[in-house]
Parts: structure tokens; C-alpha cells; sequence
């Protein structure tokens, strides 16, 4: 049976740090890399990156971002599963950025894409939003934990606009008085507790490291055992030396997610890059 992801993945950060890459076929990155703005140049684009992190040997996470993808029809989703498989096949632990999020069987219809063992576009954890509500993702988190794969749950984005939703407060319910973005996490935490994950959750919670957290009414010091998937750094400005200032006591769950400033590296240069920003980061967190 496979281990529980929560386990797998703190197996990965301890062997290989905590740098999580992107893969993130841009346009204008396809174009730097000399690969034409189609499927096939994703395609070429993913598995050249893949090749790269497993040369590389820092980085045990990798995150394809689906839309960059399914942009292409059905010939981007054969790249994609393409992709997955020579990750899978790196022996690396694999985050769908799809952010799904719905009620009901649809929902349930998405968790089986990403997280089903017979599914071509299975991959070890997938992100989703709960706008709708994290009881509405009841089934996908029962997925995953069948499965032993994970979840990645939006709290607190990166974006700019998120802002005025995500520091809303709650009228109603058992997360009554708190945040939007704190009743998330408290809700994430306490699906980790009662399933019994008492090292890393297999449910984890998105939060921007360009963001103040304390104004998302989030406590970081609750958060030892929850992974913590943490986009901004690189090209949208968030530092590797903030790390322990973020996240506090929870650093040593957060999985560092950066894509452009090591991409924009280039084919010829790009294994060299993952070893510099992995290196940093362990740096900063030793």
C-alpha cells in the first residue's frame, strides 16, 4: 500500500530540501527555450524540466501548472500526461496545479482526474478551492487519503485581489468571528487531526509568501503539521530569507514554490540554477 502523502513528502524535503519547481510552459518561456508555443513544445518544455530536476538531485517536488496545458486541447493533456509520467517515472513527488473546485459528483469527478491510481493524469497531490466550502471536497480528501496521495487547499493567495474575500469575516457556522483564509487552515488542520496524521497531514493549505499573514488572521504556529504550499518567491518578489519570518514555527512544513526565476535560466543552465536556489533555501532554513 502506499505510505500516506503527508509521509512521502516529509521523506522528500528531509532527503532533497524543501524547493518545490514549477513547470510552468509560458509562452514567452517556450519561446527563451527555442520551443514553439504548442503542445508539443510544452510537452518538450515539461519533460526538458523534469530531466533538469532529477540531474540536478535537490528537488524532490515538482508542480506542472495544468492551465499551460489545457490551453492546447487535447493534445496539451497527452503532453501533460507525458510530463507526469517522466515524473513519476524521476521518482519525484508531483503537485497538479489545477485548483478545481465544485460540489457534489463533479467534484468528486475531478478528485478521481488527478488523484484515481488508473487515472493517465494521476499525480501525487493536486490543488483545489473551497469557495464552495471544504465539506464540498469531502470526497477528494477521502480520495487522496485512500490513495495516499494529498491536497492542497487556497487560503491565502498571492494575488492581489484575493484580499477583500480572504480577510472577510465569517458570520456564520463554527469558524464564526474568523477569517475566510483562517477558517480554511483551522478547517484543514482539523481534517488532518481526525484522520489521525499526527507528523505531516496529507491535507495541505496554499498561503503567499508575499503576503503579511497576521492581516489573513492566520497563525502560523498552528500549522507544524500541515503542509504549507507557499507560491510568490522569485519573480513575484517574496525572498528565500523570509522564510522563518513568515512561517515561523511552521517553516519546516513549507514546501518553497518557484518557477519563472529558475525556468528563465534556460535549457543550458537550468540544472545549475535548481542547485543555486535549493542551496539558498536550505541555507535559509538551516
Amino acid at each position: 500500500m502506499t505510505r500516506p502523502f503527508g509521509e512521502r513528502l516529509r521523506a522528500a524535503m528531509a532527503q532533497r530540501g524543501q524547493l518545490c519547481v514549477g513547470i510552468d510552459p509560458h509562452p514567452f518561456l517556450l519561446d527563451e527555450w527555442n520551443e514553439p508555443a504548442t503542445a508539443e513544445g510544452a510537452r518538450s518544455f515539461g519533460l526538458q524540466v523534469v530531466e533538469a530536476v532529477g540531474s540536478a538531485g535537490t528537488v524532490g517536488v515538482v508542480k506542472p501548472q495544468v492551465a499551460f496545458f489545457e490551453r492546447y486541447g487535447s493534445a496539451g493533456f497527452r503532453a501533460l500526461e507525458d510530463v507526469l509520467d517522466a515524473a513519476r517515472d524521476a521518482r519525484l513527488i508531483v503537485i497538479a496545479d489545477a485548483k478545481r473546485g465544485d460540489i457534489g459528483t463533479t467534484m468528486d469527478a475531478y478528485a478521481s482526474t488527478w488523484l484515481d491510481a488508473d487515472s493517465p493524469l494521476r499525480a501525487d497531490a493536486v490543488t483545489i478551492a473551497a469557495y464552495q466550502g471544504l465539506g464540498a471536497a469531502s470526497g477528494t480528501l477521502r480520495l487522496a487519503r485512500e490513495t495516499g496521495n494529498g491536497v492542497f487547499v487556497l487560503a491565502a493567495t498571492s494575488n492581489s485581489e484575493a484580499k477583500t474575500t480572504q480577510t472577510a469575516v465569517i458570520a456564520h457556522g463554527p469558524n464564526h468571528g474568523m477569517t475566510v483564509a483562517a477558517g480554511i487552515v483551522r478547517d484543514v488542520r482539523d481534517d488532518n487531526t481526525a484522520s489521525g496524521e499526527t507528523d505531516l497531514g496529507s491535507v495541505g493549505v496554499v498561503l503567499g509568501a508575499t503576503l503579511d499573514l497576521g492581516d489573513f488572521g492566520v497563525e502560523t504556529a498552528d500549522l507544524t503539521t500541515t503542509p504549507i504550499l507557499a507560491p510568490g518567491f522569485g519573480a513575484q518578489g517574496a525572498l528565500y530569507g523570509d522564510i522563518r519570518r513568515l512561517y515561523g514555527d511552521a517553516s519546516g512544513s513549507v514546501l518553497v514554490a518557484v518557477s519563472r526565476s529558475v525556468l528563465m535560466a534556460g535549457p543550458d543552465r537550468i540544472v545549475t540554477s535548481i542547485r543555486n536556489h535549493a542551496a539558498e533555501v536550505a541555507e535559509c532554513l538551516a
